[in-house]
């Protein structure tokens, strides 16, 4: 559950971004798959119903979700005043003992008669029409204004207490990774070892995951972030592996492209040392005033000086990490954005459908210094400083 300093701290936020727009107040939507808006003013995201959080600019909050989600919501969210509404209950699913409101009827109670001609809305690019179309039916008059921007701003640059759940997050997708890591052996399939990899996961404390797990070979690479298979691994294959818990709603990943059975031909072994010598050129990177796009172009060149590799390049090498395990900014070809200190920032060097060796990935975390920065994981850090030196 959200630490209640914490919640008062970033709804405090929050209000001071509606007083500064002249809003009464917000609606922030969330679901399973855009959990991050919710999350970080609740600590809480339902399951199978979809929501929002209204807030006042009085700092009066409230879920407003399905009647299945509400003695959930009053368990484990940092908000406890809860509104159910048809809007965001399961399709065809009845609950005839639950009160069920309008988002007109919530706004009567909770603004009054006073005049409303504009609210604050969050997330609009990722709510279904339905949800849209019965909020604009309901509040006829009343202008939508998008403060989505300004919102996910606050995510950007992480408290201690976020960056103490990045950390333990971290902690657990590594021990996911290790288990991977010893579990890949001939004959046995993807499917397996990423099993082994999400009981670990799980049974070190993880709410959830940042991605499913991912155990792909060979041509299963190239497909960037793959699900296992029941594809049977043999040695001397390439396998693209990765991992993310979720701790406490927070992220973290771990991802290394290994050989199986350990003894990789002189080729793979080129192909692998490149690729990591790239991850500690971007590592070497990360300090305060960085500007995206300069990493972007550095890195590439680089590929392209190897040989011609920058044509199998899809994602930009950087991106930050919090409550998604990869969440604006993203560091692109035309970013302008700008490393400071507290950010979490993920190094995600890749290449994809490369001749003869397909897809390939390296990447872990660390923390924006004053002076540069600090690896959330010395054990995956090492292990890439490991092949780039082998």
């Amino acid at each position: 559950m959200l630490e209640d300093k914490e919640f008062k701290r970033r709804k405090n936020n929050v209000v001071n971004i509606l007083k500064k727009n002249n809003l009464r107040g917000a609606l922030i939507y969330y679901d399973e798959i855009n959990i991050g808006n919710g999350w970080y003013l609740s600590g809480w995201c339902p399951q199978f119903e979809s929501g929002c959080i209204l807030i006042t600019d009085e700092g009066s909050a409230y879920i407003l979700g399905g009647p299945e989600s509400e003695p959930f919501a009053k368990m484990d969210s940092a908000i406890k005043e809860t509104k159910n509404m048809i809007a965001f209950m399961v399709p065809d699913e009845e609950y005839p003992m639950a009160k069920i409101v309008t988002f007109k009827e919530v706004f009567d109670e909770i603004f009054g008669s006073a005049s409303l001609d504009k609210i604050g809305i969050v997330g609009m690019n990722t709510m279904p029409y339905g949800v849209y179309k019965s909020l604009i039916d309901d509040i006829k008059g009343i202008k939508l204004e998008d403060i989505t921007s300004e919102y996910e701003s606050l995510r950007i640059i992480k408290s201690q207490y976020e960056i103490d759940l990045i950390q333990k997050s971290t902690y657990i997708t590594d021990e996911g990774f290790k288990t991977m890591d010893t579990a890949i052996k001939d004959g046995v399939s993807e499917i397996y070892v990423a099993g082994i990899a999400d009981g670990k996961i799980r049974t070190e404390g993880a709410n959830w995951f940042g991605f499913k797990t991912i155990v792909a070979a060979e041509e299963r690479s190239n497909g960037v972030v793959p699900t296992a298979s029941n594809r049977i691994l043999r040695n001397g294959e390439m396998v693209l592996v990765g991992c993310s818990a979720r701790y406490e709603g927070y992220a973290s990943a771990a991802s290394c492209s290994t050989i199986v059975g350990s003894k990789p031909s002189k080729e793979q072994k080129d192909y692998m040392k490149m690729v990591a010598e790239a991850y500690i050129m971007t590592r070497e990177m990360l300090k305060p005033g960085m500007v995206g796009k300069e990493n972007y172009a550095k890195i590439k060149k680089y590929f392209a000086d190897k040989g011609g590799y920058e044509k199998y390049v899809v994602c930009p090498f950087v991106h930050t990490c919090g409550l998604h395990e990869a969440e604006a900014p993203f560091f692109g070809p035309n970013s302008n954005d700008v490393l400071a200190p507290n950010m979490i920032i993920n190094i995600d060097v890749s290449l994809w459908n490369v001749p003869k060796f397909n897809g390939i990935r390296f990447e872990t975390g660390y923390i924006i210094t004053e002076k540069g920065n600090k690896p959330l994981s010395n054990y995956m850090d090492k292990m890439i400083e490991d092949v780039m030196n082998s």
